[in-house]
This record gives C-alpha cells, structure tokens and sequence, in this order.
C-alpha cells in the first residue's frame, strides 16, 4: 500500500511539474491568415484604395502604400491574386529561416493590383504582425486580398502579462482578423459596396464585415 501511495505521488509530481515547465517554457509561434473578398460597387478604384487605406490604419503601426498606373486601359474579365513568394529561396539565408518551428521568409506580391499595401504592427514581447494588402479591379468589380504572418510569444515570465492584455484588448489572433474586417468594413462602409467573402484561411463564420460590436481597443 505505501508503494502504491508513493507511486501515486510520484505521478502527480511529475504531471505538475511537466505542466508548470510547459507554462514557463518559452515559445515563438508563427501563423499564416489570407482572406480574398469581392467587391460590388460603382465607387472608383480610388474610392475604394482610399476607404482600404483608412481602414488599415486603424489598427496597424506603419504602411507602405502604392498606387501603379493600369498596364491597360480595358479591365480584366477575372481578377489577379496575390502570389506568396519566398525571395531567398535556395540561399543559406532562406534554409536558416525555414528550420523546423518557422514559416521562412515569405512575402506576398500583388502583380496587377491597383492598390497595394504593406504594413506591420509590433507589440513588444507579444506579438508582430507584417500585413499585404492588394486591390485587384475586374470588369465586374474588385477583389481584395489580404495576406498576413504573425509571429507571437508564449509562456516564460511574461505571459501573466500577456494573458492580461489579452484579456482587455484582444490576443494577437484577434488583433489580426480585427486588422483584416476594418479593411473592408471601411470600404462597405464608405463606397456603399456588396461585399462577399470568397475564400480564406482560417475560415470567416458569418459576414462580420457588416457588425462594428467588439471588444476590442486600441493600444
């Protein structure tokens, strides 16, 4: 009987301390997000660029933002796509970058786009987020594409810290689809747009481009 007790005890010890050492490990976490919406409005693609760039800069730190000249006068009868490249690819760099526990050096282009932007948001010892956003015309309407990577921090002695800002404004995933749905409620909002959401990873539930109720705030 006193074996099995201190057998007993000896495996609860070992469960609480693998959970106290998983708590206090520290991790680094990379995730990929995409989102393609389509627009129907009779708003200029400046219209539309404009309303896209007010709605970035609600929840990101900077942006790059560009406005190409059309190659061609006649709109296309499809859409382009953002295409996500990895620039380095075949260099020491790039095979360092893409080690196990790493998504590499990714970054998405937007050939064709009559918008683009680039944008980041950094969240010392949380979380950092570079954004590409790309406005495609049709002849129909318009596509935007949004591509995000975000790189988080768990555990360690910060994370009671983080779990409470989590708590107030929102966890870095949060932060990035709240990033994404500002974009285009911005255009649906000022363009008097129909917006339907295509295709996207993690999937979207319901239209929440349409609903301004969150808990979110601003840091």
């Amino acid at each position: 009987m006193l074996r099995l007790i201190l057998l007993c005890l000896l495996s609860l010890s070992l469960t609480a301390c693998g959970t106290m050492n998983n708590a206090l490990a520290n991790k680094t976490k990379s995730h990929e997000y995409y989102r393609i919406f389509d627009i129907k409005t009779t708003a200029s693609k400046n219209e539309i660029a404009t309303a896209a760039s007010n709605g970035l800069g609600k929840n990101v730190g900077n942006a790059n933002e560009a406005r190409p000249i059309p190659t061609s006068n006649a709109l296309p009868a499809t859409p382009g796509r953002f295409q996500v490249t990895e620039p380095f690819k075949g260099t020491a760099l790039a095979a360092f970058a893409s080690q196990g526990g790493s998504l590499g050096l990714k970054m998405a282009t937007c050939d064709g786009a009559s918008w683009t932007a680039n944008a980041t948001k950094n969240v010392d010892g949380s979380f950092n987020l570079n954004l590409t956003a790309c406005l495609f015309p049709y002849a129909e309407g318009y596509h935007l594409d949004l591509y995000g990577h975000f790189i988080k921090q768990e555990g360690g002695i910060m994370q009671l810290s983080r779990s409470m800002a989590n708590a107030m404004v929102g966890t870095p995933e949060e932060w990035v689809e709240k990033t994404f749905l500002d974009v285009i409620r911005e255009i649906n909002n000022k363009t008097n747009s129909t917006v339907t959401f295509l295709e996207g990873y993690p999937e979207i539930q319901g239209t929440p481009w349409l609903d301004s109720g969150e808990k979110f705030t601003q840091k």
